[in-house]
């Protein structure tokens, strides 16, 4: 592949994650327009890097998620997959999401308690190890 048309597909590919991102990003602003709600969370080793992402279905007030679909990267940060953001508003769209709830940052570990490990702290995790999801911050 050619160099210049190279640089061209990665700027295709990087125009196509933002055009993603930015429908995302406009959809959470409005706010609460119903239900179903969609929620959306990153996830990762660290702060920096995401590496799931999970968008989970509320069909109703007081209601819990019916379908909770996860998406993992091995390595990359899985916001700059276009192929991934296509997937996940396509999956947003089919459940008649009218909300869309997400967070503004990575949201704490990948890996899930009681499934990938016991114990109150992820070992493949130490960054989140005495942390607050919420802000990312050391509680002690």
């Amino acid at each position: 592949m050619s160099q210049s048309r190279k640089g061209s597909s990665t700027r295709d590919n990087e125009q196509m994650i933002e055009r993603a991102r930015k429908r995302l990003r406009k959809r959470a602003k409005r706010g609460l327009r119903g239900y179903p709600v969609a929620t959306v969370a990153l996830y990762g080793p660290d702060d920096r890097a995401a590496t799931k992402l999970t968008v989970g279905i509320v069909p109703a007030e007081h209601a819990e998620v019916t379908d909770l679909r996860r998406w993992f990267s091995e390595g990359a940060d899985i916001r700059n997959d276009a192929g991934v953001a296509e997937e996940v508003l396509a999956f947003i769209d089919a459940a008649g999401a009218k909300s869309i709830v997400m967070t503004d940052r990575i949201f704490g570990c990948p890996h899930e308690e009681g499934v990938d490990y016991q114990g109150p702290t992820c070992p493949s995790c130490p960054f989140w190890a005495g942390r607050d999801r919420w802000t990312g911050k050391r509680l002690h």
